[in-house]
This record gives C-alpha cells, sequence and structure tokens, in this order.
C-alpha cells in the first residue's frame, strides 16, 4: 500500500511547521516544499521522520511541476496546503505595480499553479487541499495588494470546490489573523509591549499561535470534515467579530440604542 503524502508550501516558516507536524499525525509523509531550502531542510530535520524539504518556487510553473512529479515519487498525495505568502505593500496609496504583482503572484497565483500541478494526484485519491488565506482578505487590516490577492484566494477555494467536488476533490480555506511568528518576536524586542497591544483588538486578548492554525487545517484536511468543502474557517481568535475596545465604546455611550 503506497504511503501517504502531503504537501506545505512555505514549509521553513512557524506556520508551516507547525502545519507539517500536525498533519503526520494522519500522514506518512510531508514535504516542506520552500525557495529557502536551508531553512526547510533544517526544519524537516528538527520535526524528525517522515518530514522531508524540497526547493522549489511556488510562483514558477515548472518548479510547481517538478514539485508535483516529486510527491508522485513518493506516494499518495491526500493533501495540499498552500501556504506561502507574504505582504509587500503598506498602503495602496504607496503601492506600485511591481509590489501589487508580487503580492498576487505569491498570495494567489502561487496556489493556483500548485494546484493545477498536482490536481491529477488529489482527484486518484479524492484528497484535500486547505489554502492558508488571511483575515486580510475579509476587511480591510492594511496590506491592499495581499489583502486583495488573499480574498482571491478564498474565491479560488470555492471554485476547486465546485469545479472538483464531482471528483471527490475538497477545498477549503483558513484565514488566520496576527499569528505570533518569529517576526513578531523580532518586533516585541523593540517594543515589549507589542503583543498587548495588537490583543487589545482580539476578543480572546490574544493573537493566534502557529498551533491554532495547523489544528485547523488538521481538522478540514482529515475525514472528520468529509461534508466540508468550498468554505473558509477564521482562525483569529475573534477579530471579524468584532472590536472589544469598540464594542466597550459603544455600549458606554448615551447615544447607543
Amino acid at each position: 500500500m503506497a504511503e501517504t503524502v502531503a504537501i506545505v508550501t512555505g514549509g521553513s516558516g512557524d506556520i508551516g511547521q507547525a502545519i507539517a507536524r500536525r498533519l503526520l499525525r494522519e500522514h506518512d509523509r510531508v514535504v516542506l516544499a520552500d525557495r529557502d531550502i536551508a531553512g526547510a531542510e533544517a526544519a524537516a530535520t528538527e520535526i524528525g521522520a517522515g518530514c522531508t524539504a524540497f526547493e522549489m518556487d511556488v510562483t514558477d510553473a515548472a518548479s510547481c511541476a517538478a514539485l508535483a512529479s516529486h510527491a508522485k515519487g513518493l506516494g499518495d498525495l491526500r493533501t495540499l496546503v498552500n501556504n506561502a505568502g507574504a505582504a509587500r505593500a503598506v498602503s495602496l496609496q504607496a503601492t506600485t505595480l511591481d509590489d501589487w504583482q508580487a503580492d498576487r503572484a505569491l498570495n494567489l497565483d502561487a496556489s493556483f499553479l500548485t494546484f493545477k500541478a498536482v490536481a491529477e494526484q488529489l482527484i486518484a485519491v479524492r484528497g484535500s487541499v486547505v489554502n492558508i488565506s488571511s483575515v486580510n482578505g475579509m476587511g480591510v487590516f492594511g496590506h491592499p495588494a495581499y489583502s486583495a490577492a488573499k480574498a482571491g484566494m478564498m474565491h479560488l477555494t470555492r471554485l476547486i470546490a465546485v469545479e472538483y467536488g464531482k471528483f471527490g476533490v475538497r477545498a477549503n480555506a483558513v484565514a488566520p489573523g496576527t499569528v505570533r511568528t518569529r517576526a513578531w518576536e523580532a518586533r516585541a524586542e523593540a517594543n515589549p509591549g507589542v503583543f498587548d497591544e495588537a490583543a487589545a483588538h482580539y476578543a480572546l486578548g490574544r493573537i493566534v499561535r502557529p498551533e491554532d492554525v495547523a489544528e485547523a487545517v488538521g481538522f478540514l484536511a482529515s475525514d472528520i470534515a468529509a461534508a466540508i468543502t468550498g468554505t473558509c474557517l477564521p482562525v483569529d481568535c475573534g477579530l471579524t467579530a468584532g472590536i472589544p475596545a469598540l464594542a466597550a465604546t459603544f455600549s458606554q455611550s448615551d447615544d447607543y440604542r
């Protein structure tokens, strides 16, 4: 019997590593696909048995095809997690055409290219796609090009769910809020109160951990979620439900009815 395989793009990062650890509970192998091959290899070594690294560029169709070929040689590809992503442009006014195209390529086009490269493998085993979107795709929280791309990723998720459902392929998205990664630890060195400041915007009084995202991915990729497709699950400690400080302001106002 062939071994079961999962691919996690952007696998060298904190979220990618947490997802890989979670998926190893139900998969024999997890491939950390990343252009930072040194980081991916170090992460794979730390995670241990069943986890390997593969160097690739998710924005390049030929590189995605190479990843697909590599995965096919390992076993049955059961899960694809499109996790690679980053934000470049901070404001719409400051966004250049290069910024827009770079953010779109990494945060939207890459998911399309990677899925298309492995679609036949997923069909063969009635596999699952989980796209890592963002609350930025659901509301206006800055980084406009990134946000527009993440909104597009949510719709791409629905397109895959509807068109490939007849083959038994499921597609869902996870939309994290602010996640406490190494990038935030660097900010905390400059501003020790940064986590408390961010937490004030979240109903649960904290920001998201990589493991929170990973558990959502594990659930959506598992047989427990066999009837769930075409949905986007916010993992945001309540950010999209409402801002506590704002709710408190309204509840204390004499003008509030």
